[in-house]
């Protein structure tokens, strides 16, 4: 029974949290952060369970563990598909660390105008679209929970983000919306043109088999693009995304880049590679393209902030486009290199994220200038804090950021056969030769953030506010962040002997 109903008790459980916080009375609504607490520590604990399952026991049919189908909606054969494999094991469980984490910090640190009642029971709501999404192989199942996230971020953006948060918020609903339109008639339409169905597995099946004309492919592929790469988010789809980083809550930047980010990328490897291989090889140079032009835009534009929280904002384009090289390349190691660089920057730019949040509650202000310097001066272990997981994210080694990244450009430099046999090697080559710079640009700017930041001397102002250092509640939403960053650098096969064996089997409709 456990083995059946594991990853719905565990998706739906936050949202069973979210109903019980709403009933909470508002004279007591402080009791939100304890229920949220418990709830978020509970689901972590499950997802740390099907872990330790996955791990000791074999994966079910077709590859997939913890497998539950049941009809959900006959008369269109959709399903409520859920299962679990090595591409999205990871991402399910660091979406549980992430909310958990969240739950920890926000005992102190809830931006105005407070209201924890309301902004806990939205993350809570919001773990369920984030774990969903990644458990989900119905395409009309998945894209109910890919929807679900909008409506929490939304609010978390529009309520207790910065000034301009009410701006922010309809541009990260209005892009997302936009391209998950296209993306639902690319469903509706692979449903007509195929077995007649939205499960995902069988839909992979016809993919592999052949069943989907090249001209059909193509125009199917392309809206399902659409809606994932606003998501992810790729170049010239990006702009929501600094605007909704800089005025999101602490808490709504860590889970935006920590997981949603995510969902876009996973999408690329869980349905539209598998499902339309063809169409897969002939937009592959396009998006490998897209991929390098965002990771060299978004390093330059990181070297023009003056804003904390938007210079991270900007490498996350530049960090996604890393990923997205590495699915251009459609190969195993190419798509292990993405999957490992999208548990590598959820991780660390969680962390980031975590880290400016508290530096701006001290400074009031995450304006490089306005905090002059200095911080390892005035705040030691904060500084250090932010030194280091800047170090792991400009791709360090042995830390998580050089491993998604390496891997990436070594993909690029021996792409699939089936791009190799278009004629597309050289092309590829030179994508790697320009994401190498892109690497270069990375360290500069992140080194010239902590020279202007942490270094120096910091101005009288600070020294005499007599600011506090990291509090007991950040190191206890920080430390796991911070082993991992270490454990998964030294041993990558922490992610990669998870995801290898998934991704092979994914990629067998391109012949890789």
């Amino acid at each position: 029974m456990w083995e059946a109903s594991a990853l719905t008790i565990t998706v739906f459980l936050p949202l069973v949290g979210a109903a019980l916080i709403t009933l909470i009375p508002k004279a007591k609504e402080e009791a939100a952060k304890p229920v949220a607490l418990g709830v978020s520590l509970l689901a972590f604990l499950l997802s740390l369970a099907i872990l330790a399952g996955y791990y000791l026991g074999p994966p079910g049919g077709e590859g997939l563990a913890y497998q539950l189908r049941v009809d959900w909606i006959p008369v269109i054969d959709a399903s409520y598909h859920v299962a679990i494999d090595g591409i999205s094991l990871p991402l399910f469980v660091l979406s549980y660390l992430l909310t958990f984490l969240c739950a920890v910090y926000t005992f102190h640190h809830l931006e105005e105008p407070g209201r924890p009642k309301a902004f806990l029971s939205l993350m809570l709501l919001l773990q369920t679209g984030m774990a969903g999404t990644f458990v989900a192989f119905d395409l009309v199942l998945f894209f109910v929970f890919w929807e679900l996230v909008l409506v929490p971020m939304y609010f978390m953006i529009g309520i207790w983000g910065g000034p301009r948060r009410e701006y922010a918020a309809v541009k990260f609903f209005l892009y997302t919306l936009f391209g998950s339109v296209f993306m639902l008639v690319a469903f509706i339409a692979l449903y007509f043109a195929g077995p007649g169905t939205f499960d995902i597995v069988a839909l992979q099946q016809a993919g592999a088999a052949g069943e989907f004309g090249l001209t059909f492919q193509r125009l199917a592929f392309l809206g399902i693009f659409l809606g994932l790469a606003v998501k992810v988010p790729m170049w010239p789809f990006h702009t929501w995304l600094p605007d909704a980083h800089t005025e999101a809550p602490t808490v709504g930047s860590v889970l935006l880049a920590g997981i949603l980010l995510k969902m876009g990328t996973y999408g690329f490897v869980r349905i539209a590679l598998p499902i339309l291989p063809d169409a897969a090889v002939e937009y592959a140079p396009i998006i490998g393209a897209l991929a390098v032009i965002a990771i060299l835009y978004g390093a330059l534009c990181c070297l023009a902030q003056t804003d904390l929280k938007r210079l991270i904002a900007f490498s996350s384009v530049g960090h996604m486009g890393f990923v997205m090289l590495g699915i251009a390349t459609l190969t195993p190691v190419g798509v292990n290199a993405a999957i490992f660089g999208m548990i590598a920057h959820g991780i660390i730019t969680g962390m980031l994220f975590f880290a400016v949040g508290s530096i701006k509650e001290r400074y009031h202000s995450r304006a490089i200038a306005d905090i002059g310097g200095g911080v390892l001066q005035t705040m030691p272990r904060m500084g250090a804090v932010l030194t280091f997981v800047a170090i792991a994210s400009l791709g360090l080694p042995p830390l998580p950021g050089f491993w998604g990244e390496v891997v990436a450009l070594y993909a690029a430099f021996n792409p699939a056969e089936a791009l190799v046999d278009a004629g597309f090697l050289t092309f590829f080559r030179v994508l790697m030769v320009l994401g190498a710079i892109g690497t270069v640009l990375t360290a500069g700017y992140f080194l010239n953030m902590l020279q202007k930041v942490t270094m120096g001397t910091a101005p009288a102002r600070w020294r005499e506010a007599d600011l506090s250092d990291v509090s007991a509640i950040e190191w206890g939403a920080w430390s796991p962040l911070l082993v991992m960053t270490v454990a998964i650098g030294l041993v990558p096969v922490l992610v990669f002997g998870i995801t290898d064996p998934a991704v092979s089997a994914v990629l067998t409709a391109l012949g890789a």
